[in-house]
């Protein structure tokens, strides 16, 4: 005789996910910013390949950690689309080249957030870094098991 899975009572099932530890990602985001801050504010410092494509990989992590701070019962892939989403929408906010974001961009923070020239391989480094944070949160590395 076949047996019917048990399924959580409709409370549990309206909460969604286990909510992310606001705590450790922030924590998470501290580390990533310190290990990706040097290959912008001192590039010559960093191996080149890094500066060109590590960087905005991890800025893209740093992404998807900021979206899991902000919503901490998204689930992963929410997370990972919001995250990429934005990322991706920075990079193509490039185009617009007006005087006034032109301005932001000389800026240390607005060069660091919104980036200065459209490029094509930015696009699959905010990928790889958006898909690692997303592949470490299903591996239970930042999110209770049950949240996977």
């Amino acid at each position: 005789m076949a047996t019917v899975p048990e399924t959580p009572p409709p409370e549990v099932q309206a909460r969604g996910p286990p909510a992310r530890s606001r705590l450790v990602y922030v924590a998470a985001l501290l580390v990533v910013c310190a290990v990706g801050l040097p290959t912008r504010l001192h590039p010559e410092a960093v191996h080149p390949c890094l500066v060109q494509y590590g960087g905005d990989a991890i800025w893209a992590l740093a992404v998807f950690l900021v979206f899991g701070v902000l919503f901490p019962r998204a689930r992963t892939r929410t997370a990972f689309l919001a995250a990429l989403a934005f990322a991706w929408g920075i990079e193509f906010s490039q185009f617009y080249q007006a005087d006034w974001i032109n301005a932001i961009r000389a800026t240390r923070v607005g060069g660091l957030v919104l980036g200065y020239t459209f490029l094509w391989s930015d696009l699959l480094s905010y990928t790889v870094g958006v898909s690692a944070g997303a592949l470490l949160e299903r591996a239970a590395l930042l999110r209770p098991p049950l949240a996977r």
